[in-house]
């Protein structure tokens, strides 16, 4: 994901009542706005997406191996390598797993359970993860030359995640019970605190090897909040407000409007690009953490990813580049496979290259529900000899290049099924929610929600 930045430095519907399997009080609902004759395809989308973190688990750590070729062209030899992020969306996705029936709760707690035991044992830099480990060893993998240890963004995708399932599962059997309080245990060892390197903004690497040579502050806007929300949420090593502030908003400077085919946008993306960032943004910090009704003085965050996402399609729409196969029914850029390897797709000039990453559609679908149906509808009825494999969708492709590529990426795979799963019935949003740390540290960095209400 420091590649997604480096390139660049609730739709209205009725809500209801309902329980869920693991027998916890009844959450909120969204009531589904999906025909009937949609069904079917939204379930087998979902299915076979969720089970690049099942079948396609890495055996021994049941984490999310970083990268899935079905075409069996592996760069460096990497089926082994596990990654933090990415597989912080897997353990969500096991949720819905259990939710939908694709697993039992029993068969999905043992892999959370093997999984947490990875975590515990695995390579940590004062408590934080790193990007890559070795899955069979538990030692770190250097992602690049100096990122060789903790990386508090993943990190706290992977924490998002964690606090999902600790909720799903801390009033259950003693099994379950056991299992949340490993995860507890595991939020309360990360320190926060230690990466802000004794200023008021949080560093996203820090390196025994390397200290603080990557030297990367946190600032907005992009995929990153979820960090700051946690590390304002921590009960054992917490930042206070000015952290948040003065860092991720820049004294304020975080606002900005913009606006592309009539929709505004109004918060200053990193790097500057035109018409917002890859549509990740909308995506990442927003599995577990819910902009519906989320406010700050900053900007109103449904508002912004609705945006944002709008801005995607719209460009798509357009098409003021003649791409090939753009259209009504075949939109999203976002960070994905590309032509030239891997690219911060996005809606401007200079980052929109042809290639379309149904990631960056099927993950809006809270946001653009219409839309994002049209295009998995067209993938999968007019073009799935060509887009569609064992996991689901594959990670990107480009009709005007005739570029068809059997690739996966754990960090695309895992959105799908989170973002479709929330757009249903809110599941990771209400449990990520109910998190009473996270109620806290909301509160104490002036947000507004519904949830802070409850």
């Amino acid at each position: 994901m420091k590649i997604k930045i480096l390139a660049f430095i609730l739709s209205g519907s009725l809500w209801a009542i309902s329980g869920c399997k693991s027998g916890k009080t009844a959450i909120a609902k969204k009531a589904e706005a999906i025909d009937v004759a949609d069904t079917v395809l939204f379930r087998l989308v979902q299915q076979q997406t969720f089970q690049y973190f099942r079948d396609g688990a890495e055996p021994v750590s049941g984490l999310a191996r970083e990268r899935i070729h079905t075409d069996n062209i592996y760069p460096q030899n990497d089926k082994s390598i596990v990654t933090s992020g990415g597989s912080g969306f897997g353990v969500m996705a096991l949720l819905v797993g259990i939710e939908r029936g694709f697993i039992t709760k029993e068969d999905g707690r043992k892999q959370l359970e093997k999984i947490v035991h990875f975590l515990k044992t695995a390579d940590r830099f004062h408590g934080a993860w790193p990007h890559w480990w070795n899955g069979e060893t538990g030692k770190v993998k250097p992602f690049s030359k100096n990122d060789d240890g903790g990386d508090l963004v993943e990190t706290s995708l992977m924490i998002q995640g964690l606090l999902c399932v600790r909720q799903y599962f801390n009033t259950g059997n003693e099994a379950e019970r056991k299992l949340a309080a490993s995860i507890d245990q595991l939020w309360r060892e990360v320190e926060f605190d230690w990466y802000r390197n004794g200023k008021n903004v949080l560093y996203w690497h820090w390196s025994p090897n390397n200290g603080w040579k990557m030297n990367l502050a946190i600032r907005g806007y992009n995929e990153c909040l979820i960090t700051y929300i946690l590390a304002a949420s921590s009960p054992t090593h917490s930042i206070p407000p000015e952290v948040y502030h003065e860092g991720w908003a820049e004294n304020g400077k975080i606002k900005a409007t913009s606006s592309y085919g009539g929709y505004t946008l109004q918060l200053h993306y990193q790097g500057n690009p035109p018409n917002g960032g890859p549509l990740f943004w909308a995506h990442y910090s927003y599995l577990g953490l819910d902009p519906g009704g989320l406010k700050d003085k900053y900007a109103d965050y449904w508002e912004e990813n609705k945006n944002l996402s709008l801005i995607n399609y719209q460009w798509c729409v357009d098409n003021p580049k003649k791409f090939k196969g753009y259209g009504t029914n075949n939109w999203g850029l976002t960070s994905s496979y590309s032509t030239q390897f891997y690219v911060a797709h996005a809606p401007n000039a200079e980052h929109d290259l042809g290639v379309i990453s149904p990631t960056a559609a099927l993950s809006s679908f809270p946001y653009t529900p219409v839309q994002s149906m049209a295009a998995m509808k067209h993938w999968y009825t007019e073009t799935k000899d060509k887009t569609w494999g064992p996991y689901g969708f594959y990670d990107a492709f480009s009709e005007q290049d005739n570029w068809f590529p059997q690739k996966y990426l754990a960090i695309d795979q895992g959105p799908i099924v989170v973002m479709m799963e929330n757009y249903r019935t809110g599941l990771l949003w209400n449990l990520f929610m109910s998190c009473p740390e996270i109620k806290q540290g909301l509160k104490k960095l002036g947000f507004e929600s519904p949830h802070l209400k409850k």
